[in-house]
């Protein structure tokens, strides 16, 4: 049978899930292989190295830098806080004083009788590493991180914004081809992962979030509602970091766009339990997808682990370029041989039949394979 590897995404009810939890460096692993975590749960932490502040000390005093040590108050080591004298001048038998003074709280790293200069370090930030989902520490990465895996739903989407949030499901869209308004909103959304239908006004996002809600999954939404959401365009190819108040997940594209009836279900069938979400996405090599991450300890139907992305006769594709833009099918053949396209390129393609009966011929590089 003919194969080919498309980049594909996973729609499943049970998918083994492995998460690498890092720090961004060196630092303290504090959980051990084994240990049953919450999404919550701290796995590692590290400090970040204050800012270095330079305090032109001799200049400050109106003396030369060699000779900045005979005016000194404090030695390297020392703790100051904002506002303490560094050094002190003072001429005409102690009447004129001239005082250098800590910009910031710290630590005194450095005294450059050179420069006539004083470093002062700011305190360290402290950094964190959480289990983002609930799931068994399986590997401990010394002094980085751990793995954590768990077993359960996967839903991933074709773009967001918004970092790491976990909530729980909350459908409101009466079905997958029905726009969210505001008034389908409901009040008692806080800490919900709202999910809606084929697409949502910029107002039904935003009064979602007002009432609490920490993430909002729909089938797209159009340009300027996510501009307007995140209040700037959108320039690079990477997201995931924008400070919106509710990660924002599109599983369909961009427009209103229903939502593939397996995710619709999928979602129904798991409203109430809690996910984990993460709107991360990179388009580029290395590509990373906005999910929806659901642990479950009794999770049934199809198993596996994501990401085998082997197209073949039955795979279920979505069309990623016009004019079936959005359009869900079944792999129905593909042709070895190469073939013209209208574009005029002689490229390898695949034979469908769409949701509505359509049978079509599309580039296989125009297609994503969706994975149970």
């Amino acid at each position: 049978m003919a194969t080919a590897y498309t980049p594909g995404l996973t729609v499943s009810r049970s998918v083994l899930v492995r998460k690498t939890r890092r720090l961004p460096l060196p630092g303290e692993v504090l959980v051990e292989a084994g240990a049953k975590v919450e999404p919550q749960d701290v796995l590692a932490r590290a400090e970040l190295p204050g800012i270095m502040r330079t305090v032109r000390a001799a200049e400050l005093l109106g003396q030369e830098p060699h000779d900045l040590p005979q005016y000194l108050l404090v030695k390297e080591g020392d703790q100051v806080e904002k506002g303490d004298v560094l050094c002190r001048s003072t001429s005409f038998f102690g009447l004129f004083k001239n005082e250098c003074r800590a910009p910031v709280s710290g630590r005194v790293e450095m005294i450059n009788p050179v420069s006539g200069n004083i470093g002062i370090r700011e305190a360290p930030s402290p950094v964190e590493v959480t289990a983002y989902i609930r799931g068994t520490v399986t590997e401990i990465l010394p002094r980085e991180g751990a793995v954590v895996e768990t077993r359960g739903a996967l839903i991933q989407g074709i773009f967001g914004v918004g970092g790491e949030r976990c909530g729980r499901i909350r459908v409101v869209a009466a079905g997958p081809d029905r726009d969210v308004r505001p008034d389908d909103i409901p009040d008692n959304v806080d800490g919900c992962v709202v999910v809606g239908g084929a697409g949502a006004s910029l107002d039904a996002i935003r009064l979602a979030a007002e009432r609490g809600a920490v993430g909002f999954v729909v089938g797209g939404v159009v340009d300027e509602d996510l501009i307007g959401y995140l209040g700037h365009d959108i320039g690079v190819a990477i997201t995931g970091q924008e400070p919106v108040p509710a990660t924002l997940i599109l599983t369909e594209g961009f427009g209103s766009l229903r939502m593939a009836d397996r995710t619709w279900e999928l979602f129904k069938e798991l409203e109430g339990e809690t996910a984990s979400i993460n709107g991360a996405t990179q388009i580029r090599a290395g590509v990373i997808r906005p999910e929806v991450i659901v642990p479950r300890d009794t999770a049934a139907g199809d198993a596996g682990t994501p990401g085998r992305g082997v197209l073949e006769v039955g795979s279920t594709i979505r069309i990623i370029r016009e004019p079936n833009f959005g359009m869900l099918g079944e792999v129905v053949e593909l042709p070895a041989q190469l073939q013209t396209v209208p574009s005029g390129a002689t490229v390898r393609v695949l034979v469908a039949r769409l949701l509505d009966g359509r049978v079509v011929t599309v580039p296989r590089a125009n297609v994503e394979l969706i994975e149970k």
